[in-house]
């Protein structure tokens, strides 16, 4: 296994005990059908939110958010309707980015974390 696939591992599972943390119930975790992959699906009381994580080790280039660009958002969006049409639900779809910025990797004592809540539509 390549070091990137485990930095973004790493970063999944940082951010699903962020969400946790927060009070969210993680329904899935690495998603995926033709269309494309979601890093973690969860659920609050009225939402189930769909979440894409980006690992960075910095912002110097450019936040971390600015790579899921609008093919990035149409292919999450589809693979979310998938989803959708195979666990129907009550709850309203929401789809959220989480940026974490780890400057030392996987060795990063304290990584940066931010939750954009409904970064797209």
């Amino acid at each position: 296994m390549g070091k990137a696939r485990l930095s973004g591992a790493w970063g999944e599972s940082l951010a699903a005990d962020y969400l946790r943390r927060k009070h969210y119930r993680i329904v899935a975790a690495g998603y995926s059908c033709r269309f494309g992959e979601i890093d973690l699906i969860a659920q609050d009381r009225k939402n189930l939110v769909f979440v894409e994580v980006k690992l960075r080790k910095n912002a110097k280039f450019a936040a971390a958010r600015e790579y899921v660009d609008r093919r990035k958002q149409d292919r999450i969006r589809t693979t979310a309707s998938m989803y959708l049409s195979q666990n129907p639900t009550q709850l309203q779809p929401r789809f959220d980015v989480i940026e974490i910025y780890a400057p030392e990797g996987a060795e990063t004592k304290k990584p940066v974390i931010h939750h954009l809540e409904e970064a797209f539509e």
